[in-house]
């Protein structure tokens, strides 16, 4: 099994109609965003602080799979430079496998490399203040990591790198 294996791939059950959630799980906080029903553009959701446990986590996240109908769950995979698996891509590769069966619905792994950078960059050249940028960063990166996804799809490359 190679190093990057379930980190891609979108599978044909992926590919019907429905709408797609994007989340960046992060330490302190979670970033959610949404897709279209036709899964074209990605837009920013919400922030969830992170809870007392793990279960509280996805059973909060499962309630947003419910509300807003998603067939399937996109979970920023925070690989290296490198395309390595570092400390906190193995966090979230393991929190993978809890949460793929709380939600009911897909989850795939997908690379967020970079999207925090994006995220950041469309914030401050909105001229967003610093304080506010950090309570949107989160939710801007899930869906920058949903909508990279998105494009892989539609694109054919379904793959990641």
């Amino acid at each position: 099994m190679s190093e990057l294996s379930g980190v891609s791939g979108v599978s044909g059950a992926l590919g019907g109609p429905g709408r797609a959630m994007g989340v960046d799980l992060g330490a302190r906080r979670i970033g959610v965003a949404v897709s279209d029903d036709r899964r074209r553009v990605a837009t920013a959701l919400t922030v969830l602080a992170r809870g007392a446990s793990m279960a509280e986590d996805h059973a909060r996240l499962a309630g947003l799979v419910g509300e807003t109908g998603a067939k399937v769950v996109v979970v920023g995979l925070p690989l290296s430079l490198s395309g390595g698996f570092g400390p906190t891509a193995q966090a979230v590769q393991g929190e993978l496998a809890t949460l793929r069966q709380a939600l009911g619905v897909p989850v795939v792994a997908s690379d967020e490399r970079f999207t925090t950078f994006i995220a950041r960059r469309a914030l401050a050249s909105g001229g967003r203040r610093r304080a506010l940028r950090r309570e949107v960063l989160d939710h801007m990166a899930a869906a920058a990591i949903l909508q990279t996804w998105l494009d892989k799809q539609r694109a054919g490359s379904l793959s990641e790198p």
